[in-house]
C-alpha cells in the first residue's frame, strides 16, 4: 500500500473586523473615549465607524448649558448611528455617560429600538465591550457598565472586557469591567485614554481571531 501525503490546507486569512463605535456624550467625556476606543481598533486594521446616537434633549436644555450647546454643535458632522451599522459591524463597543447609575436615555433609547435585529439573530456571538463616564469617582461607573451589559446579555453577544490584562488599565484606574473616566478632572488625560485604546485593540483583536475561527471552518466544511 502506497501511502498518500496528506492534502495542505491553504491558512484562512480573516478580513478586518468591522468594528462600530456608538455612544452619547453631553459635554465630551465620552466623546474623547470613544475617539480613542476608535484609534485602537483601527490600530489592528480593524475598518472601524465612530458613531453618535441621536440627541434627544430639547434645544432649550442644551442651550441653558453652554458646554453641552458647544459639544453638540462641534460633533454635528459624526453620523447618527443607525441599525444598518448594527448589522454591519462584526463587534461593538458601546459608551455613555452614567445617569443615576445607569444607562443615559438617549443611549437606551438607540439600544431599546434593535428589538428586530435581536429577534433575527444579528447580535448572536458578536464581541462587544462598553466604556462610561460621570463626573464623582463613586458616581456610579461601574454599575452603568453592569446595567448597560444587560442588554448585551439578552442580545447573546459576548462581552469583552478590559480585565487586567494590560498594565494600561491600572494606570487608568484599574476598571476591569470597562474604561471609566471622572470628569470632575476636566478631560481625560493620557492614561485613561491609552485604557480606552488599548480597549478598542482588545476587542478588535479578539474579534479578528473569532472571525478566523469561523471562516477556516466554514472553509474545512
Amino acid at each position: 500500500m502506497t501511502a498518500t501525503a496528506p492534502t495542505a490546507t491553504a491558512p484562512v486569512t480573516a478580513a478586518p473586523a468591522k468594528i462600530a463605535v456608538v455612544y452619547y456624550s453631553a459635554t465630551g467625556s465620552v466623546h474623547h473615549l470613544a475617539q480613542a476606543l476608535a484609534e485602537g481598533a483601527a490600530k489592528t486594521g480593524a475598518e472601524v465607524r465612530l458613531l453618535r446616537v441621536a440627541e434627544l434633549a430639547p434645544d432649550a436644555a442644551l442651550d441653558a448649558n453652554p458646554a453641552w450647546r458647544a459639544h453638540a454643535d462641534a460633533t454635528r458632522d459624526i453620523p447618527v448611528a443607525t441599525l444598518d451599522d448594527l448589522r454591519w459591524a462584526d463587534a461593538y463597543a458601546f459608551g455613555t455617560p452614567t445617569r443615576y447609575g445607569n444607562v443615559s436615555s438617549q443611549l437606551k433609547q438607540f439600544l431599546d429600538s434593535t428589538g428586530g435585529l435581536w429577534a433575527s439573530g444579528v447580535f448572536t456571538d458578536k464581541p462587544v465591550t462598553g466604556f462610561v463616564s460621570t463626573s464623582n469617582p463613586h458616581g456610579g461607573n461601574e454599575s452603568t457598565l453592569l446595567a448597560l451589559y444587560n442588554t448585551m446579555y439578552h442580545w447573546g453577544t459576548l462581552i469583552v472586557p478590559p480585565g487586567f490584562t494590560s498594565p494600561a488599565v491600572s494606570a487608568a484606574g484599574g476598571n476591569p469591567y470597562g474604561t471609566t473616566f471622572v470628569s470632575r478632572g476636566g478631560e481625560p488625560g493620557a492614561e485613561t485614554l491609552e485604557a480606552a485604546r488599548y480597549q478598542g485593540e482588545r476587542l478588535a483583536t479578539v474579534t479578528s481571531r473569532l472571525l478566523a475561527g469561523t471562516r477556516t471552518e466554514e472553509s474545512a466544511g
